[in-house]
């Protein structure tokens, strides 16, 4: 029997001495990262080698701890992304998340990214597009036809980011509906929904917002940002309604529009009004403060608050607010906000501006996916406008801004690790 026992011991203290010794790079998300933006890359780069990443939510900022392989330190030479060899002191990281409000997620595979965005170029950028450029993230793009065609069946993550989803071409034509881009935009969308038989651009502009929400339901992780969150729930609330003026269409608004709106096949709004008029450039109320009746209160006196969830029983609003600083900087858009009387009641608020009514940063659920809406066009330049050139994130390797934007992206390789007994 002594022997028996002297036996298990020694299998304890060596499954201990491997598991301590057991080399591991920490890749810190606290302000001792050099590159926050680029870090998603490199968890992205292991995933892609099945190579699994804890991502250990609120430890050091949500930093990644990653099995040592020779390879992925070479990667983080290279892309100046800050790690730490770690051998028997992961321990000690499993012991404080263990007592504290962090918890441990494990990624497990590479997410398969789609970006809806038009063939043409369109003269503004997008920052989801820039943070996966600069991060070095794969991504695939796709537009009408494809989604019209079952394209979206093979991605587990969908952008949108300054789309029009109610067929009025983002309500520039008080000011650029004589632009080369403005009619070579509307020449191509109405090619387009005449090809597919649809007696408008709106139509087919509502009939692509159904089949994303069904992609949704079907388990897909929907991320937009700017004015493709608000038209998006617009363009769904009005199927089968022409709420378009006739300027975009040949044919007039219905009557008593503000009567026929369906809050009930939204995602997360409810209660709002349209503005159809083409001079005011702004799709509804929900927008706050509005585009056009902007409260500007400059960037320094802008900035929105991160709220704090509990990791171990909310561990998604979690995943999705991991950052170095619990307050961000304020950034305008077609869609800078939204008013939080307009959010359903199921919807959760994940930043808000405290000094107003404005939430900037929300998410649900819907059937077996998700979907997460980003108020605002481009995290590092305050107020972006037409033509503007895109940002250069080699300038912004921290921002927090866009670490919300990243903390998406592997939302959807992310698995619960399973609690111990």
């Amino acid at each position: 029997m002594k022997k028996f026992n002297l036996i298990i011991k020694i299998i304890i203290f060596s499954f201990v001495l491997n598991i301590s010794y057991a080399q591991k790079l920490l890749i810190p998300m606290d302000q001792t990262q050099n590159d926050h933006l680029k870090s998603y890359g490199i968890a992205y780069y292991a995933l892609k080698r099945n190579i699994n990443v804890e991502w250990l939510l609120n430890f050091q900022g949500g930093s990644f701890l990653i099995d040592s392989q020779s390879s992925i330190k070479a990667e983080c030479k290279i892309r100046g992304v800050t790690f730490i060899e770690m051998t028997d002191e992961v321990l000690n990281i499993y012991s404080t998340i263990e007592k504290n409000n962090m918890d441990i997620v494990l990624l497990e595979k590479a997410p398969r990214i789609a970006i809806y965005t038009p063939p043409n170029k369109q003269p503004w950028d997008d920052a989801v597009t820039l943070a996966l450029t600069y991060a070095e993230v794969d991504y695939e793009t796709l537009w009408d036809e494809e989604v019209l065609n079952n394209g979206l069946e093979k991605f587990d993550w969908l952008h949108l980011h300054h789309e029009d989803f109610t067929g009025q071409y983002g309500k520039f034509y008080r000011n650029y509906h004589n632009a080369p881009w403005y009619i070579e935009q509307k020449n191509n969308f109405e090619s387009l929904a005449k090809k597919y038989g649809m007696v408008s651009v709106h139509e087919e502009k509502k009939a692509i917002s159904r089949i994303i929400k069904n992609y949704i339901g079907n388990g897909g992780f929907l991320f937009a940002m700017c004015s493709a969150t608000d038209s998006y729930d617009i363009a769904l609330s009005l199927e089968g309604i022409d709420g378009v003026h006739s300027v975009f269409d040949g044919t007039p608004v219905e009557k008593n529009l503000s009567k026929k709106i369906d809050y009930k096949k939204t995602l997360a709004f409810k209660d709002f009004s349209i503005y159809p008029d083409p001079m005011i450039y702004e799709f509804s109320d929900i927008d706050f403060p509005p585009s056009h009746n902007p409260v500007t209160r400059g960037a320094e006196a802008d900035y929105f608050s991160l709220f704090e969830f509990s990791a171990k029983y909310d561990p998604v609003p979690t995943m999705l607010t991991q950052n170095h600083v619990p307050v961000v900087k304020g950034f305008m858009g077609q869609t800078t906000g939204f008013n939080k009387n307009m959010i359903k009641n199921h919807v959760i608020i994940m930043g808000e501006d405290p000094a107003s009514d404005q939430a900037k940063y929300i998410h649900g659920n819907y059937g077996k996916g998700t979907y997460t809406f980003y108020g605002g066009h481009d995290p590092e330049d305050y107020q972006h406008f037409v033509g503007d050139p895109p940002t250069d994130l080699s300038l912004h390797r921290n921002s927090p801004g866009y670490r919300l934007i990243l903390n998406n992206i592997l939302f959807p390789a992310a698995r619960k690790k399973e609690k111990k007994t």
